[in-house]
């Protein structure tokens, strides 16, 4: 099972380049032009915290990472005792000799060589990838054009460093592996570059964000990309200035987004029923990781999936969706930004640190993102609440010499304050239609995602779907997949064509929250639900066992 897949894992302290030597065995496999993908796993701690990255490669796309490896590079003794037991059959196991005694595997003396440069904990990561290059018969000559590459500063030191451990592994580990080469060169992007990209598709004028893991990364791209992207990326002071400062920003006309987890969405409530109110285009990226409160601050779950369905007090159309790969978050922030300003309602992206953080190979193409299309005033005398058939009133932003009020109170068409229970029954049925006309669009959307066409059908969302289908691809099973891509409003339409069917959920939650979405809403109840709650992303060779046994 999976032989296809090759899989490296590399483990080591917080501070040791456990992170970037995952990045770089990464683009060497992409420079072979294999598909792969790279999933990093640590500690929520600075310095001391056992770190790993997996990366696991194919010639076929690799939708999630595997956890049995073809090679271990153990950097210390935690890592060596952690991971020992990850590698496949006739894997190798290389170990730092400077911090293990008399292992099994081949032992290379990889401080003893770094302590010869300064900081000498920053090139243990090199080693490792020279470990990596010569284990699958990298010559030298193509090692330091790789180093070259990834490691802008230090080059020579990085490079004489990697020769001698070159030198040290090259009789017992040169070409243990034999790695065909590929025919794509698609380049590889974590989670968050693809919602941050995504969103700038769309049109995105300005991001708000208070740093909060799994969705930091988003922030920090914009920033670095501000000027040559023509973004204004803000981080606040806190998560309800954040909220705040993003309806303030879509009252003023620009295409708002904000970044947070759970903790940050609880104190953004209040907030988000203000833009519900107000009909603020606001769409909020929302990345799970395990609760309750701080939880595991750096894992993964999808534990907010009811929290994200029930945001805000009070009614209004809320849009809720979750892509289910890297490439799809691409497009599905796109057409996120369209959907909350075509509809002036409030919206959440809903993912998780399993995707954010992970990176994957990707075909990108920005020819087919929405673009924002919003109704917009046109003539006469303005009014911000106009009841319109759908529900949907024309926008306006100032400066205008008519007047724009929009208002957290119950208001009339001109945003004026009332408490009249004709008019108050007046602005609920309008927002109920703008509800009733979402969701008629959306019929005409693409909702739901549907792989295969075996005879077991599979419901799950979110990053779990690539979990799924590395599974099933691993381990010859024939099942239809089925994701929906929208959450709230749920596309009972396509869904309601798998009632009766035998169906198996699978999902990482402890409480089956998925479960009973799809069961109370659209009438499907699974016969067996997989579930994985421990912080940690489902493991295909695992999963795919699972399935069978159902």
């Amino acid at each position: 099972m999976g032989e296809d897949v090759f899989t490296f894992l590399v483990g080591g302290k917080a501070g040791e380049g456990v992170k970037k030597t995952g990045a770089v065995a990464a683009s060497m496999f992409t420079k072979m032009g294999r598909h792969s993908f790279l999933m990093d796993d640590y500690q929520s701690l600075i310095r001391g915290g056992h770190n790993f990255t997996v990366v696991s490669t194919a010639t076929r796309p690799v939708y999630s990472h595997h956890m049995r490896a073809d090679v271990v590079v153990a950097l210390d003794k935690r890592s060596y005792d952690e991971h020992a037991g990850h590698l496949k059959q006739n894997g190798l196991l290389v170990y730092n000799s400077d911090t293990i005694d008399k292992a099994r595997g081949v032992g290379l003396p990889l401080t003893t060589e770094a302590k010869k440069y300064p900081n000498p904990s920053l090139r243990l990561g090199v080693g490792a990838v020279t470990a990596l290059a010569v284990s699958v018969g990298l010559r030298k000559s193509a090692l330091k054009q790789l180093i070259s590459d990834e490691y802008k500063r230090d080059v020579e030191e990085n490079s004489a460093y990697s020769m001698s451990i070159y030198d040290a592994a090259q009789e017992t580990m040169f070409g243990r592996f034999k790695l065909e080469n590929g025919d794509s060169h698609l380049p590889m992007i974590n989670g968050n570059q693809s919602i941050a990209m995504g969103s700038l598709a769309g049109g995105l004028d300005v991001y708000f964000a208070y740093p909060m893991t799994p969705t930091s990364g988003i922030l920090h791209f914009l920033a670095a990309l501000d000027r040559e992207l023509g973004v204004v990326a803000v981080q606040p002071e806190s998560e309800l200035a954040v909220i705040n400062m993003a309806i303030g920003s879509a009252f003023a006309g620009a295409r708002t987004m904000v970044g947070t987890s759970a903790g940050g969405l609880a104190l953004m409530e209040e907030a988000f029923s203000f833009a519900g109110m107000v009909e603020a285009p606001v769409l909020c990226v929302l990345g799970t990781r395990p609760g309750p409160s701080t939880g595991l601050a750096t894992y993964t779950e999808q534990c907010d999936l009811s929290f994200a369905l029930h945001q805000g007090h009070g009614e209004f159309p809320r849009i809720v969706a979750s892509p289910g790969s890297i490439e799809e978050a691409f497009y599905l922030t796109s057409e996120m930004l369209d959907l909350v300003w075509r509809f002036q309602t409030p919206g959440i992206l809903l993912t998780e640190k399993h995707l954010t953080e992970s990176e994957m190979s990707v075909d990108i193409d920005v020819e087919r993102t929405a673009w924002p299309q919003p109704m917009m005033f046109q003539e006469g005398s303005y009014r911000r609440y106009m009841d319109t058939e759908t529900g949907v009133s024309p926008l306006l932003f100032p400066p205008s010499i008519q007047m724009i009020k929009w208002n957290s109170n119950e208001h009339d068409e001109m945003g004026i304050t009332t408490e009249d229970p004709v008019l108050t029954v007046k602005m609920h049925d309008k927002r109920r239609r703008k509800g009733e006309a979402l969701v008629h669009h959306l019929k005409n959307a693409r909702t739901v995602n549907i792989h295969g066409d075996g005879d077991l059908v599979i419901f799950t969302y979110g990053s779990t779907t690539m979990s799924v289908l590395e599974a099933l691809s691993v381990s010859g099973i024939g099942a239809t997949v089925v994701q929906p891509v929208y959450l709230e409003p749920l596309p009972i339409w396509e869904l309601e064509q798998f009632r009766g069917r035998k169906a198996l959920v699978v999902e990482q939650s402890s409480v089956g929250q998925f479960s009973a979405l799809i069961k109370e809403k659209a009438g499907i109840e699974s016969q067996s639900t997989i579930r994985k709650y421990d912080g940690r992303p489902f493991d295909p060779i695992e999963l795919g066992d699972q399935i069978k046994k159902v």
